[in-house]
């Protein structure tokens, strides 16, 4: 895992290097670069992070703006050629791309929004070609209930845990199974830093390291893992 250094571990830095270690698993002898889709992946802070590693990313994002910002932030780290911006959404990506057209589908905080999760999850599958990974990070239910409670926003905390159109550990996954992909791992993001104050980890010689080595060893414990704020999933195509 890479190190944090004098920051809290945050959601984007765990999950890309999640996602690297998977792509190194994909060729253990560094020699293969892949073809990254990046579903609404904004400005690039993903793509500039994959491409860095050697991948080819294409950004299918909605916002012309940040379009524009990721069309300069890539040259701005010299990666231009790696990194091509496409305009659109899930509900574009076949007619975008192609089918069976890309390694990997990297889906962070995208399937929250979308009309219907199954067609985006079918899209994302179509796309890739067999045995190709999705990265799917969404945020969960439980934690959300958890923090308007602990806020004091108590009607609040009633409706979200009432509204079963957010999701959880075994909704995504049943999703994620129903569009044809296969389960590979399954972590829970965020479940300690939200709550460890700044103070503590400003106060305590080396606490931001210990922080990010817990938070990364009960990833997957299941009783910290649904009350983690985000869920991450990594998943193949069948």
């Amino acid at each position: 895992m890479a190190e944090y250094r004098r920051r809290r571990p945050d959601s984007s830095t765990f999950v890309l290097d999640l996602l690297a270690e998977q792509l190194d698993a994909l060729a253990p002898d560094g020699g293969r670069s892949h073809d990254v889709v990046d579903l609404g992946g904004g400005t690039g802070g993903s793509a500039t992070a994959l491409a860095g590693r050697g991948h080819r990313v294409t950004v299918v994002e909605p916002s012309p703006d940040a379009l524009a910002s990721l069309e300069r932030r890539t040259a701005e780290a010299g990666l231009t050629g790696r990194i091509t911006g496409r305009q659109g959404d899930a509900a574009d990506l076949l007619d975008l791309l192609g089918p069976a057209s890309a390694d990997v589908v990297v889906c962070h905080r995208v399937l929250d929004v979308v009309d219907s999760a199954a067609d985006a999850l079918a899209a994302m599958a179509a796309v890739l070609r067999p045995g190709g990974l999705l990265s799917l990070l969404v945020a969960q239910r439980d934690a959300a209930v958890l923090a308007h409670a602990l806020a004091g926003h108590l009607a609040l905390a009633r409706q979200t845990y009432a509204d079963r159109s957010r999701f959880d550990h075994g909704s995504v996954v049943r999703l994620v199974e129903a569009a044809g992909f296969t389960v590979v791992a399954s972590h829970g993001v965020g479940a300690i830093a939200a709550l460890v104050a700044e103070s503590v980890l400003d106060a305590q010689p080396g606490a931001r390291a210990d922080l990010a080595a817990l938070e990364s060893e009960v990833s997957q414990d299941p009783a910290f893992r649904a009350l983690a704020p985000h869920l991450h999933v990594l998943a193949r195509v069948d």
